[in-house]
């Protein structure tokens, strides 16, 4: 047997006139008329085929149904007011999983001691990383955002800028003794270079000098890596010369590790952005992004 077709808002009715004991009394919590009380009791009683109540011009009593129905409306109602406050609850403040993507490079020094530091602000949401150089679907496999390096290809996604980081022509010590050190940006083609294959043009390279003229070279790569980190781990072992971003490569040029190179040119600076889903930031997401953006300007 089919189950009926009941309106749910006569349930509310029925609870809130049994609570006040009559119709008049449910009209006026209700804020409407005694008749349309009486009608949504009608009509309620009529789709579910059972007496709910017996009434006579006095008083109104429950029928052994109505009794039973009534206790499990209250139930229901009770338990979509929950439901309506845990709602809420997720609005105002972050709860649930944060699910955030972010490359190898970036992910464990950087997005990472965010994360753990959110958590520790947020006890009652639990975070998850997903460390990966290759570009995820945020909606397919649903994360609640990713934190992306370089610049920004068209998409429907939302993006926050978090910062700016300068990318940074390196090679090791030892290169350059076997090597020679470029002067120039023509000067690199003749040189052994690592690529990074993730990149949309991996070997094309245009630097600005300090006059603003743009000076682009394609380079010859001896050997490539899908991963920021990889490539660092090339160069440093003398393998050749690549750019890099200066936050992976800061404290090797501060200890002699790597040397930068061509310093009177520049490279476009590149971005760190946030990219979620949604017309509307939830209030997990909107925090973590401005907790990673103040430690990120740090």
């Amino acid at each position: 047997m089919a189950s009926p077709d009941i309106n749910l808002n006569r349930l509310a009715v029925f609870v809130a006139l049994v609570r006040a004991g009559s119709f008049t009394a449910a009209a006026e919590r209700l804020g409407t008329t005694k008749a349309m009380v009486s009608q949504h009791i009608a009509k309620l009683e009529d789709e579910l085929g059972v007496t709910l109540l017996v009434r006579s011009t006095r008083r109104m009593s429950l029928t052994d149904a109505g009794e039973r129905f009534h206790e499990d409306c209250a139930r229901v109602l009770a338990d979509a007011e929950a439901a309506v406050t845990r709602l809420g609850e997720c609005r105002d403040s972050p709860t649930g999983t944060l699910r955030v993507a972010a490359a190898g490079d970036h992910g464990p020094a950087i997005v990472a001691p965010v994360l753990a530091e959110y958590a520790a602000l947020h006890p009652q949401v639990s975070v998850e990383l997903v460390v990966s150089d290759e570009i995820v679907d945020v909606i397919a496999e649903r994360f609640d955002l990713s934190i992306r390096i370089g610049w920004l290809r068209d998409s429907s996604l939302r993006a926050a800028k978090l910062s700016s980081f300068r990318q940074c022509l390196v090679a090791s010590p030892a290169y350059l003794a076997r090597r020679g050190k470029p002067s120039v940006p023509d000067e690199l083609a003749a040189h052994d270079w690592i690529s990074l294959s993730v990149l949309s043009s991996p070997t094309r390279w245009t630097f600005a000098d300090e006059a603003g003229t743009e000076h682009t070279v394609r380079t010859r790569p001896v050997a490539s890596a899908n991963s920021t980190l990889a490539t660092h781990a090339f160069v440093v072992a003398g393998l050749g010369m690549s750019v890099l971003p200066d936050y992976v490569v800061h404290a090797d040029i501060a200890t002699g590790r790597l040397a930068s190179l061509l310093d009177g040119y520049r490279l476009p600076d590149g971005g760190v952005y946030a990219v979620y889903p949604g017309k509307q930031t939830s209030v997990k997401v909107r925090a973590f992004i401005d907790l990673l953006k103040e430690r990120m300007a740090r």
